[in-house]
């Protein structure tokens, strides 16, 4: 190939190879479909340009890209066409939206490498975004319900969901997904919900959905789409209408007859390491978690106080008590402290404002965020022990009872009972068999769930990143601008005492001498 490169080349290359690797014939051909052209001309320029090896490298990458130009032009896949562009640009094929390019690199890379995540930190958080947002309460005929405004950006939908929709979804989902990492739902509270526990629980059951959202195999699936983008009415009742016997993730896997081979040799030594490491992190982010809150709180504390500091400049700037003489004299004094009080109650409050502010962004970026992270935390001990009180326990109690047929089979053999017996004992021992077998398989898909779910812990790790900068980014701005109002403060207090002194010396200065006194 003598012709120089276009930039294309280089962004489609960088697009479906972004660690420099070699493009296999199933990404090269999800590459050219974008170009319209038959799937036997497709294979063609395959042949032309690989070298028998079974993939292309980045100058084969190159050469397929220039001939699918000339096809697209109506010319014959031949590589000696190339030879006619030395010293100038290779032609350009149209391959449609590039963006559509990647995405069908990644989910073909994905494919290929079921063992890993394959996903960053961003392409998770990218996934979705979910907005869930308190409309009014209405009155029931005996209660007033709590109804949330549900907002997706993935299904551009917005929604209205009441607590037991979230409940049926939840139940629908454990069904669905039980081998994966499910949130929990925050309590239902019958009588006495304050508007705290109201907004608590609405924050807690948008994390619930952004858990849901940004995980990689429920994202997209029909029941998560159903209760983001349904828009009719008794959702829990249609709902569980719709999804009635859902098969589990399981039965619809094309993992799930390999599911032994991807599961690695020193499972129960992963495992243990898993949960001693997730462990250590529940506990730091718990403490993390308190700190934080406890942030909020004193910020919380002294906006309050700074606001009833203005409040009493304020008052006093506004006394009308008339001040005896006997104490000063003359009220030249106190009335400019009075003027004075009415500027300073005004920076007061600005102090109360910020420190207010400081105490909602700290609220909704870093305790939520931690808080985030600790319910996907909480899903992985709930997944661990579903694991191992579910799937694990059906298999040992399988075998146990395989165990119980063999002794029964051996026992009637043995003494020699009738043939029926023994007939259905042995069919009995086959049926196991095929339980036996199948939970497994089961056992084998869980473990194999589980070490996917253990990426996805690690995978959204990097939203410590994000903690750390929000509480740098408040914390930076909230005390500079409480500094600003702090040192604005200053000047004011020294006019006060400046014009108060300017007063007293003008009157010093009119007052009568002793000389004027009369000597009795």
């Amino acid at each position: 190939m003598t012709g120089s490169v276009p930039p294309f080349y280089r962004e489609v290359y960088d697009i479906v190879c972004p660690n420099q690797e070699h493009v296999d014939q199933d990404l090269f051909v999800e590459i050219l479909v974008k170009s319209s052209l038959p799937r036997s001309t497709v294979i063609q320029i395959w042949e032309a340009v690989d070298n028998k090896q079974g993939y292309l490298n980045r100058n084969g990458l190159y050469k397929a890209l220039a001939l699918t130009a000339l096809a697209q032009q109506g010319k014959n896949i031949n590589e000696k066409l190339l030879e006619s562009f030395s010293g100038q640009e290779l032609p350009r094929p149209s391959l449609g939206d590039l963006s559509d390019l990647r995405a069908a690199g990644v989910r073909i890379r994905r494919e290929k490498s079921p063992n890993i995540l394959g996903f960053s930190y961003d392409e998770l958080v990218a996934l979705d975004s979910i907005k869930v947002e308190l409309l009014p309460e209405k009155k029931g005929l005996i209660l007033k319900h709590v109804e949330y405004e549900v907002t997706s950006q993935r299904y551009k939908s917005t929604t209205l969901r009441r607590y037991n929709d979230f409940l049926a979804f939840h139940e629908l989902l454990l069904m669905r997904f039980p081998y994966r990492c499910i949130p929990r739902l925050p309590p239902k509270k019958m009588m006495g919900a304050n508007r705290e526990f109201i907004e608590q629980r609405r924050k807690s059951l948008r994390r619930y959905l952004n858990l849901i959202a940004h995980h990689p195999q429920m994202h997209d699936d029909k029941l998560v789409q159903f209760f983001l983008s349904f828009s009719g009415s008794d959702v829990q009742h249609k709902i569980r209408e719709a999804f009635r016997g859902i098969p589990d993730e399981f039965m619809t896997s094309n993992l799930a007859s390999r599911a032994k081979e991807l599961v690695p040799m020193d499972t129960q030594t992963q495992i243990g390491n898993s949960k001693e490491h997730i462990k250590m992190l529940f506990n730091s982010l718990s403490k993390l978690k308190d700190i934080t809150e406890r942030m909020v709180l004193r910020s919380t504390s002294y906006a309050s106080d700074m606001l009833q500091f203005g409040r009493e400049l304020s008052a006093m700037s506004n006394d009308s008590t008339p001040v005896s003489s006997w104490a000063t004299g003359s009220n030249s004094t106190w009335s400019h402290l009075k003027k004075g009080f009415k500027h300073l109650s005004v920076e007061y409050a600005a102090l109360g404002d910020k420190a207010s502010q400081e105490a909602a962004n700290e609220e909704d970026t870093v305790v939520e965020k931690i808080s985030f992270l600790l319910d996907l935390i909480v899903s992985y001990r709930d997944l661990c022990d579903r694991h191992e009180k579910g799937v694990l326990q059906d298999h040992q109690r399988a075998v146990q009872k395989m165990g119980q047929y063999k002794k029964k089979k051996m026992s009637a053999t043995v003494q020699s009972s009738e043939t029926m017996a023994v007939e259905q004992l042995e069919q009995k021992i086959l049926e196991q068999e095929g339980q036996i077998a199948n939970m497994e398989n089961r056992n084998y898909y869980s473990l194999h769930c589980l070490q996917m779910e253990t990426q996805l812990i690690h995978a959204n790790l990097d939203i410590l990143y994000d903690i750390l900068s929000s509480m740098a980014q408040v914390q930076s701005k909230s005390h500079s601008e409480l500094c600003k109002v702090w040192e604005a403060i200053g000047p004011i207090v020294d006019n006060i005492r400046d014009d108060t002194n300017t007063s007293s010396s003008n009157r010093n200065s009119t007052s009568p001498t002793n000389n004027n006194k009369i000597i009795l």
